[in-house]
């Protein structure tokens, strides 16, 4: 996909050439290379296109911007199709000419013929910079609220009353059940792509399963993020969880995030942070309990119009 935005710049998708010219404008940007980030991202582009979208913006001396994002299907119990716009930079010395504006509105382009309903990111209150650009993008405050913590020993007694393994293929049937009591809706096509990224890199997915008496009574969906966001420190993201309601109040889903905790200490995840609708209650009382406060990043959306046929 090539796209004519003005007669000095024109959009692309990222290629794995274009790697080093990307390494080198976040770098000069955050002051700290994430070459190995930028390669994972693109490696996942390669496996899965339907799910990923990032795009380049070339100025007068070549490649001179970059925006990254993926789909979202059903992370955080949402049932529309969203874009989350992961990574973006514009070189410095190619800032203020309009090479954003262009960039941020191929992006939207491609979202909404991904299908996507809108897109979603966030950033620190104290990102100024990006705040205004966000605001001149039309990106709004979201309802949800981000909440974080380090990770600790957190219910450790509950880890030995409940089996908690990493989730497995042979999961994915008893998983979807239980999302499916707790949503309404048949959500496999998103449960089973989640899972397969969790087996093809492990590196990146942490996601648990609790068993009893040899069944799926809970299950954690999360992984690592390794610089999404402008992040430089390694942290870990929730998606989903849930528990079997035939089997509630029987310490599950403490077990689960107990479990979690403990395994992103090993890993060296400073925080780990999730999203949870406002009216929420149970969900965020589930996690200020094991310690959960809110975050200082703030989550953003833009609405997008349906692509047409």
């Amino acid at each position: 996909m090539t796209t004519v935005i003005q007669d000095r710049f024109h959009t692309h998708r990222l290629v794995p050439a274009d790697l080093a010219a990307v390494v080198a404008i976040d770098a000069a940007l955050s002051g700290r290379s994430r070459s190995a980030y930028f390669e994972r991202r693109l490696a996942a582009a390669r496996r899965e296109p339907d799910l990923h979208l990032q795009l380049a913006v070339d100025g007068q001396d070549g490649l001179a911007g970059f925006m990254l994002g993926r789909l979202l299907e059903g992370e955080f119990g949402r049932s529309e199709a969203e874009v989350r716009l992961e990574a973006f930079g514009i070189r410095a010395a190619s800032q203020h000419q309009g090479l954003g504006s262009a960039l941020a509105g191929a992006f939207e382009g491609e979202a909404a013929r991904f299908g996507a309903a809108a897109i979603r990111t966030t950033a620190r209150w104290r990102e100024h910079e990006l705040l205004r650009f966000l605001d001149h993008a039309g990106y709004s405050l979201a309802g949800e609220q981000l909440l974080d913590c380090q990770p600790h020993d957190y219910a450790a007694d509950a880890r030995d009353a409940v089996e908690i393994e990493v989730l497995q293929d042979a999961d994915l049937e008893g998983v979807a059940r239980i999302d499916a009591r707790h949503t309404g809706r048949d959500r496999r096509g998103y449960l089973c792509r989640a899972l397969r990224e969790a087996l093809a890199d492990s590196a990146v997915r942490v996601s648990l399963v609790a068993r009893i008496d040899g069944g799926v009574a809970g299950f954690l969906m999360a992984r690592m993020d390794y610089g999404d966001f402008g992040r430089v420190e390694p942290s870990a993201v929730i998606d989903t969880v849930g528990v079997d309601p035939l089997r509630a109040r029987q310490g599950i889903g403490r077990a689960l995030l107990s479990q979690l905790l403990l395994n992103l200490r090993a890993l060296g995840a400073e925080r780990v942070e999730t999203a949870v609708a406002p009216g929420d209650l149970p969900l965020i009382g589930y996690f200020h309990d094991a310690g959960f406060r809110p975050s200082e990043r703030l989550s953003f959306v833009k609405p997008l119009g349906r692509a047409a046929g």
